[in-house]
């Protein structure tokens, strides 16, 4: 199993399992995206592994294709120089090192081929996790708004289910209209009396000033009638 569908396989494990133990959203993104970043790290780790790998086996390949060239340059020099068993030797040890140049070329490849391959999964996984990181404050958001909306709406079940207490509320609500009508009866009473007593009281003063009058000139016409006594 390569390095990334070992990681495939563990933040499968680990989204599986935070939802089956039923974490808060909030939280379980949070750690979630703390693992993931873990595992990125570990994953270039290796990767970079990988590509030193790959650049020792380039080194060496390339090494062997200058040794095969060496000794043909040398068994060139033997034939010059008419000492064909020598260059026989030379050529011989050139075969001997293109055969490892073309071992080495095969591996070579084969790295090349499988680092371009991790780099891209690499790419792939830093794009998914900040494409996650972005995500993340939305998922919480929506996450809240769903648990306090589930909160209002069992507060809300719950006092439906509960007619004693708005029965209460009614009686309450009828028993206060009652004692507002009361005290708007007695304030109207208590002005209508107040309002009795001081017409009487005028009545009476008004009363008392006619008589007054009347004596007053009944007294006049009384003096009217006695002799001067001047």
């Amino acid at each position: 199993m390569g390095i990334f569908s070992r990681l495939k396989t563990l933040f499968s494990s680990n989204i599986n399992d935070a939802i089956s133990k039923a974490e808060k959203p909030e939280k379980m993104l949070n750690q979630l995206l703390i693992d993931m970043n873990e595992q990125l790290v570990e994953s270039k780790k290796a990767v970079a592994f990988a590509i030193a790998d790959e650049k020792k086996l380039e080194r060496e390949t390339r090494n062997q294709f200058d040794l095969a060239e060496e000794w043909e340059r040398k068994a060139t020099l033997a034939v010059r120089a008419g000492d064909d068993d020598l260059a026989k030797e030379a050529l011989l040890r050139k075969q001997e090192y293109d055969g490892h140049y073309l071992e080495y070329k095969k591996q070579w490849d084969a790295q090349k081929t499988s680092v371009n391959s991790l780099k891209e999964a690499l790419m792939e996984l830093q794009n998914k996790i900040e494409e996650a990181q972005r995500k993340k404050n939305l998922l919480i958001a929506r996450a809240k708004r769903a648990e306090a909306q589930q909160k209002i709406q069992t507060t809300m079940s719950g006092m439906t289910g509960n007619k004693a207490a708005f029965e209460t509320f009614d009686r309450m609500a009828a028993k206060v209209d009652q004692m507002e009508a009361q005290a708007e009866a007695s304030k109207e009473l208590a002005d209508l009396s107040s309002d009795s007593d001081l017409e009487k009281r005028f009545a009476k003063l008004e009363k008392s000033d006619a008589s007054a009058d009347k004596l007053l000139a009944d007294l006049k016409e009384k003096m009217k009638a006695l002799p001067d006594k001047s």
